[in-house]
């Protein structure tokens, strides 16, 4: 395949990401994906929010939960999805309720809805 022929290889994500390739047949983040979402909860940890987290790899998507206690539900699902790619996205995060946040085709503007900038108070 020509590289910028404007088709698609098998797992190839919009935006230059690719599925990493499994012998186990799962879908994972990559290194950057799993650092942005690493950056993103430690971040939140160091603010008190978020206290621990999981990581499972499925067949058909890789998610990330984060708890606010390990004994609850997840606060949210960080979902990999290769198979949205074509379209709504393969990225998504997900409420506790199930309600789906926000969908789309990069990472970073799809973990914006819970990556909210620290107000700074003015004197």
């Amino acid at each position: 395949m020509t590289i910028g022929s404007g088709d698609s290889e098998p797992g190839q994500i919009p935006g230059g990401a690719r599925a990493a390739p499994n012998l186990l047949g799962q879908v994972t983040f990559n290194r950057r994906e799993l650092n942005r979402i690493l950056d993103l909860y430690g971040r939140m940890v160091a603010a008190g929010e978020w206290r621990d987290y999981a990581i499972d790899f499925l067949k058909d998507r890789a998610v990330f939960s984060v708890f606010r206690r390990s004994s609850e539900v997840p606060l949210y699902r960080i979902e990999k999805d290769p198979k949205l790619a074509q379209r709504q996205g393969a990225y998504s995060v997900i409420s506790a309720t199930g309600l789906i946040l926000r969908r789309g085709h990069e990472l970073d503007r799809v973990l914006r809805v819970i990556d909210k900038p620290q107000l700074a108070l003015a004197n």
